[in-house]
């Protein structure tokens, strides 16, 4: 058995991917694992694959040449998915695929590991399509839009072209405060990812709390809450259709969900 050690990323896996391919080992000899180690197995070896852009970019390019682009994007969005089994998932499926499945791989949702990539792609796109309305800009002192939020998944990166294209004259970041991941998109200009460690910056993961919003963006804030609260109808309330539609892991990053120190008195 070989176990290939790859970092939690698109990149890290799609090179060990490539590495499995180049070292010619047997894919039912072979895992992908993401992260360290951990529990070593007995009779198996380990090799720790190191991230390559160049090497990862070949790989994706050949998928969306002999795959097409949908199975490219069911495949991505399960390595940007949390789950500690998508590296392997991701790999069997690309094997199966090159293997005579091709362009129909996707549709063989008997083979476990195609219906895992399946799986995770839908709840990556839940998600990023959840945050999408979820999603909210404060105005800081600065002029500067500022959102927080906490997904499960690492989606950051799906995130920014949706606002991108919508905000393209405003300064804005977003703080995926769970990685202490940063996009950055300056007016008029390309978003770009940054990574801030405690060390860099201590309040990297505080969700903005020390950050001052503008006096404007206070106002606003406050009577939006105060709408929410007024058009409520308390006979119709109905918790648990609530979370179904709206789920509470979102709601410490939406401004109708949080109080003002005024507000609490």
């Amino acid at each position: 058995m070989h176990i290939l050690i790859c970092e939690d990323s698109v990149e890290g896996i799609l090179t060990g991917i490539y590495r499995a391919c180049e070292w010619h080992l047997e894919p039912e000899d072979t895992r992908i694992q993401i992260g360290e180690a951990g529990n070593l197995q007995l009779f198996a070896e380990y090799h720790t694959v190191e991230p390559n852009a160049e090497t990862a970019g070949k790989v994706i390019r050949s998928i969306r040449a002999k795959l097409g682009d949908e199975v490219a994007y069911d495949l991505h969005n399960a390595m940007a998915s949390a789950d500690e089994e998508k590296g392997d998932a991701v790999y069997h499926t690309v094997v199966m695929a090159y293997a005579g499945k091709g362009c129909s791989v996707m549709n063989c949702l008997q083979n476990d590991y195609v219906r895992k990539v399946s799986e995770l792609s839908r709840n990556v796109w839940c998600e990023t399509h959840h945050l999408y309305g979820f999603l909210r800009f404060e105005e800081l002192a600065s002029g500067v839009l500022y959102a927080s939020i906490s997904p499960k998944n690492h989606i950051l990166a799906m995130l920014a072209p949706h606002f991108a294209d919508r905000f393209p004259l405003e300064n804005f970041v977003i703080h995926d405060v769970k990685r202490q991941l940063y996009v950055v998109h300056p007016r008029k200009q390309d978003w770009y990812m940054i990574h801030a460690t405690e060390e860099q910056n201590p309040d990297a993961g505080q969700q903005g709390k020390n950050m001052q919003l503008s006096e404007r963006e206070d106002f606003i804030q406050s009577l939006f809450r105060h709408f929410v609260s007024t058009i409520s109808i308390e006979d119709r309330k109905n918790t648990d259709l609530q979370r179904n539609l709206l789920p509470l892991r979102f709601r410490p990053f939406m401004t109708e969900f949080r109080t003002t120190k005024n507000e609490n008195g």
